[in-house]
């Protein structure tokens, strides 16, 4: 059954840029009606997010008032024959500490969790049973739906947390480790070190497929081995695929899934296609939401469709380094990877940022083309 309309807006979703939305709104525009409406049983997706710390802006995320962030002072990167201690801000929360951001920070009558939404319509969602709730305006924040006019890499991941033994001894994330055999696409593992026995381990492979294989399970295995951490348990597993957009027809992408329906996350297109992250676009998308006057659907949907095509335009040349990647032969990707990282340091920190100039866009350029 339908219920009455209300004021402000209603989410669908409950991933990194509908957490950011909601905190947004929840933090700098408390009095504008919100109900957020989750499919899972808590928000924040599963897994670790770790990203460069200048993502998140100026002034940080302090405004929206995230989860708190693990620092460190950079990140290691290893391919054979040559490894790297760069120098930057790098930071991450777990998903767990989003979900409890978000139930501390929202009250209990402005999210619904364990609720799935089959349908977002410009002023409505529509719950599984039936039920529909309406509202000045919706936004469809999903996850990541079709991207059929998009021509498309992926990079799917397999997470594991595990408690270790004995100290693993890694004081800063590996955030490449290309060491590894390269069967089947570009390959690396990851590795976040979140305490002295805990470490969080991702098989990670770039490549035309849209799915993980079964083999990452045993490749993390062996990778441990082969460091010598023996496990002690393994606290949490999940695996995930993201978009690395090429090309394509962007303008036909934001009209499927629902004509004047705002969309924000991968269900808008929001991801970075060089890095495949999306916590610099969630955390902008939010302050832009908390900085609206008309929350009407229609409103929302034209605000959020501007920004997503906006950022298309100016990731040009990201999405060249991912095409770069996409037309190279899959035994040649980690040789054009390892270039990237062979850059100065400033610049490769610049590349992760999302803060390329002019001449770091030409030496980049310059060794995506040299043999």
């Amino acid at each position: 059954m339908a219920r009455g309309r209300r004021d402000g807006i209603v989410i669908a979703g409950g991933g990194l840029a509908a957490c950011f939305a909601a905190l947004a709104m929840a933090r700098l525009r408390p009095e504008v009606p919100l109900l957020i409406v989750e499919e899972s049983a808590a928000f924040g997706g599963e897994g670790f997010h770790n990203f460069a710390g200048a993502e998140l802006g100026e002034d940080g995320a302090a405004p929206i008032g995230p989860p708190a962030l693990e620092r460190w002072p950079g990140f290691y990167v290893a391919f054979p024959g040559f490894s790297r201690n760069l120098k930057a801000d790098w930071a991450g929360f777990a998903a767990a500490d989003l979900h409890k951001a978000m139930v501390e920070t929202l009250g209990p009558k402005q999210y619904r969790l364990g609720t799935k939404v089959v349908a977002v319509r410009e002023d409505a969602l529509v719950l599984d049973g039936g039920e529909t709730i309406k509202a000045q305006g919706a936004i469809d924040a999903r996850g990541a739906a079709n991207f059929s006019t998009l021509d498309l890499l992926h990079e799917a991941r397999l997470e594991r947390l595990y408690r270790l033994a004995a100290p693993h001894r890694v004081d800063r994330p590996v955030l490449i480790d290309a060491t590894v055999d390269q069967a089947g696409g570009l390959r690396f593992m990851q590795c976040v070190p979140l305490t002295q026995d805990r470490l969080l381990v991702a098989d990670v492979c770039v490549s035309e497929r849209g799915q993980s294989d079964d083999l990452a399970g045993d490749r993390l295995d062996a990778y441990l081995s082969a460091r010598g951490w023996k496990k002690r348990r393994t606290e949490s597993s999940h695996a995930r695929v993201r978009p690395l957009p090429v090309g394509g027809d962007f303008a036909a992408f934001w009209r499927l899934g629902g004509a004047r329906v705002a969309k924000l996350g991968l269900r808008g297109g929001f991801v970075n296609p060089a890095t495949g992250r999306t916590v610099a676009d969630a955390v902008s998308t939010a302050r832009l939401l908390a900085s609206q006057r008309d929350f009407t659907g229609s409103a929302l949907h034209d605000l959020f469709e501007a920004e997503a095509k906006q950022l298309w335009k100016k990731r040009e040349f990201h999405r060249a380094i991912a095409g770069a990647l996409a037309g190279a032969a899959p035994e040649d990707r980690r040789a054009l990877l390892e270039r990237l990282y062979r850059l100065e340091p400033g610049l490769v920190a610049r590349l992760q940022s999302d803060q390329l100039g002019l001449i770091d866009r030409m030496r980049v350029q310059r060794a995506l083309r040299e043999p």
